[in-house]
């Protein structure tokens, strides 16, 4: 995932708000409503790491048939120049505008890749399960990419075969990479700002922690095809300049998760997606 140089700069927390602000537009009350999973299966998920890429990818269909997601609505899309699939699960929503959540399963050699990045990918599927039981408006598409490591192919492969009316759907890239370090961080010089304030604001509803933790000069990440395509991205993650030399190192096993974090990371991130569901404008912007 990320090297480099970190800067950092706390976001909002206080108390509950239960009135949620809709976008641009006045307070609406509302509350935002999702499913808990439950800490021992999220830890359950996070043991069923595999060793190899292409085991990780048949782990991953098997975590979303659990969670729910099975026939036409799980696939395998094959990707140029890989030896494995992206896995997409696709939930279904009142309106053709989609929120991807992405997030990808490989991982280098040298490193048993549980942080980066088994964390995120092994999330999609209770995030979707934390959702798919309430109405929503938007369809989810979790995405988890293959071959991050060798250059963001699995990302920029899904998005170039998107035709220009596909992408005018997409409201949000939701990228996740490397939870469990440290309480949930955000790229925040990348994000997009309503994006941004979003996740600041579920974060302030929630009392949950939220910072931000600029890589811009650290590396790649799975948001960078389609920010390239000017679709609003937003990173979330865990890595400081001291928890980041785990990465792509043998301390990159189970034992470096903090479970507590890590669970708060998820509340957080299946909260925010059910409250851009509510917040986000889900007709075609003109300009596109």
């Amino acid at each position: 995932m990320f090297r480099g140089t970190f800067t950092r700069r706390l976001t909002h927390c206080g108390v509950v708000v239960i009135g949620l602000v809709r976008l641009g537009l006045p307070l609406v009350a509302q509350k935002v409503e999702y499913s808990k999973v439950p800490p021992a299966v999220l830890e359950e998920r996070l043991n069923d790491v595999a060793d190899k890429n292409s085991e990780r990818e048949q782990v991953m269909l098997g975590l979303f048939r659990t969670a729910g997601c099975d026939r036409d609505a799980l696939e395998e899309q094959p990707v140029k120049g890989s030896r494995t699939p992206n896995v997409i699960c696709t939930l279904k929503g009142t309106s053709d505008a989609r929120i991807i959540v992405g997030a990808h399963y490989d991982k280098v050699t040298r490193s048993n890749g549980v942080i980066d990045n088994w964390t995120g990918a092994c999330l999609l599927p209770s995030l979707f399960e934390g959702l798919h039981a309430k109405p929503h408006r938007f369809t989810f598409v979790f995405l988890s990419f293959t071959d991050e490591e060798k250059g963001l192919v699995g990302s920029e492969y899904s998005v170039s075969r998107l035709t220009p009316e596909e992408r005018s759907r997409i409201r949000a890239m939701v990228n996740i990479d490397s939870l469990g370090l440290s309480d949930t961080e955000v790229w925040l010089s990348r994000a997009d700002k309503d994006l941004a304030n979003a996740a600041g604001a579920v974060a302030h509803a929630l009392k949950l922690p939220l910072s931000a933790m600029n890589v811009d000069r650290v590396g790649l990440s799975d948001s960078g095809p389609f920010l390239k395509r000017k679709i609003p991205v937003i990173d979330f993650h865990s890595v400081t300049q001291e928890t980041f030399p785990i990465l792509h190192s043998p301390q990159d096993r189970i034992q470096a998760v903090r479970l507590t974090e890590y669970e708060r990371s998820f509340e957080l991130l299946v909260a925010y997606l059910a409250y851009l569901d509510m917040t986000l404008a889900d007709s075609v912007p003109s300009s596109r």
